[in-house]
């Protein structure tokens, strides 16, 4: 199947690349990544993500090429989809204009819906970045500087700076060839890793104040508000990495974070958005979990959006944590 994306890579001209809302480092990266290989071949390119990029990722080359709107009427040869386990997860604008391209789907999560009329999805590879070094080195290209860049962020990121249990081989080979082809392991980890701003630190400071554990103690639950983004002074970008802290709670086997979104008027009357994001040990698969409320992502890393009352969602999460006990003592 790989062989056969490169055949259509090589024979289109237009294409749009597209991942997934909230992108974390691997999203953006294997975006940045293939566009610049593409370009580099004289194709015409568009990156779009429907969120903000991230302040920590902003550093890295081209991001800035990287759109959140798209023109209506704008068409392209192959609109490749990439890290991204459903295709509504790209938006509507992005969804409306792939009726009009070939769909090609590239990603590595085990809840991937095979959407697309072509697919290449490898669940054993670290992180989407992985498959896209492989492709990219059967393209008429040279990986340089800018692209190592990208796929060593997007590695590093999704193994969580190889420490998740999804880091493999090929991630260690992999970054080391990137590194020989320029990539900075320093600075990647400095800007994704070693500066926040105060209201970063602020937020952190409420979201522990809101931190919940459930009866048997298996369960953490934060929530952010739209009124303490306000009262920070930050983005919902500065939300990234904030779950970590109530996942490493002694004897805690799930962290969720709730977290209130803006949906402008979208949501049922008398309910709000959120958006979910879940992390467990090896003990729990959180991907599963995520997938009950139409969400999707890794067995350690998930995460799904909902229109509820926030006192409903609570009440669902804490009833689910019994079950991570009995997932516990199974293992």
């Amino acid at each position: 199947m790989m062989q056969t994306i490169i055949n259509q890579l090589k024979r289109h001209q237009t294409f749009l690349l597209a991942s997934h809302i909230h992108p974390d480092g691997d999203a953006i990266g294997s975006v940045l990544a293939l566009g610049l290989a593409l370009k580099a071949m004289g194709k015409k390119v568009q990156l779009f993500n429907p969120s903000p990029i991230p302040m920590v990722y902003r550093f890295l080359p081209s991001v800035l090429e990287i759109k959140q709107t798209l023109a209506p009427d704008v068409r392209f040869d192959v609109a490749l989809v990439l890290d991204c386990g459903d295709i509504d997860r790209i938006g509507a604008e992005a969804v409306a204009i792939c009726k009009r391209s070939l769909v090609i789907n590239i990603d590595h999560h085990i809840t991937n819906t095979r959407f697309g009329d072509l697919q290449f999805i490898d669940v054993n590879a670290c992180a989407t970045a992985e498959i896209l070094y492989h492709l990219i080195q059967k393209l008429p290209v040279q990986i340089d500087c800018a692209m190592a860049t990208a796929i060593y962020t997007g590695i590093l990121t999704d193994t969580g700076s190889f420490r998740f249990s999804n880091t493999n081989r090929s991630a260690f080979a992999i970054c080391e060839k990137m590194i020989g082809l320029g990539a900075d392991p320093y600075q990647v980890a400095q800007h994704v890793y070693g500066t926040y701003s105060l209201g970063r630190i602020k937020l952190l400071n409420l979201a522990l104040d809101s931190l919940e554990i459930s009866p048997n103690g298996k369960l953490s639950v934060m929530t952010l508000s739209q009124r303490m983004l306000r009262e920070t002074g930050t983005q919902a970008e500065d939300i990234d990495g904030i779950i970590n802290y109530a996942r490493r709670i002694e004897d805690v086997k799930v962290a969720a974070l709730i977290h209130e979104l803006c949906d402008n008027g979208t949501a049922p009357r008398g309910k709000t958005r959120y958006h979910v994001s879940l992390r467990s040990d090896s003990g729990v698969d959180v991907a599963k979990i995520a997938a009950q409320f139409g969400g999707g992502g890794h067995a350690e890393a998930a995460g799904f959006s909902i229109d509820t009352t926030l006192t409903d969602l609570k009440k669902q999460l804490m009833q689910l944590s019994e079950a991570f006990s009995d997932a516990c003592e199974a293992v």
